[in-house]
């Protein structure tokens, strides 16, 4: 485990510097959580992605832990899509997802959605325990790993 604490772990949004760790992040995430899933981009490739679109583009949430660890954790939010939160396998467990999950409903109160893939059952127990609800299950032919997701949506209580 990382030797800072979790709550000494800021959210902020993230600036071009921020790209390349923020894709580390994002690959030592999938590697370990997706290991059966097949990422049809090189690490190279993913790096580009984050420095030209999602950066740039896209509503950047990191956590950063600061010299005792940099970045940590990414969320990126496009509108109401939460379009990804991955956390270095070393952080999980250690609520930056809960937090994550409190500033995106934070950023988007009318409500949300995310896709996961369905061999991911703790990010379907992880959403779930927040309020998500999964409402569409598809075979994967529409994204570019070609691996079966589920759509989830939150609403907010009326």
């Amino acid at each position: 485990m990382n030797p800072v604490p979790e709550t000494d772990v800021t959210l902020r949004r993230a600036t071009a510097p921020d790209a390349r760790p923020a894709a580390d992040v994002w690959l030592r995430s999938f590697a370990a959580a997706l290991p059966t899933v097949v990422s049809p981009r090189s690490a190279d490739d993913v790096r580009d992605h984050f420095r030209n679109v999602v950066v740039p583009l896209r509503e950047v949430w990191v956590a950063d832990a600061g010299e005792g660890g940099g970045v940590v954790g990414l969320m990126v939010l496009n509108g109401d899509l939460l379009s990804q939160l991955y956390l270095d396998p070393d952080w999980r467990g250690r609520g930056l997802g809960d937090r994550f999950v409190e500033l995106a409903k934070e950023r988007s109160p009318e409500g949300l959605h995310l896709w996961t893939f369905q061999v991911n059952k703790p990010a379907h127990r992880f959403y779930e325990r927040h309020g998500f609800v999964a409402v569409e299950f598809t075979d994967g032919s529409t994204n570019e790993e070609r691996e079966p997701d589920v759509r989830y949506v939150w609403e907010p209580e009326s």
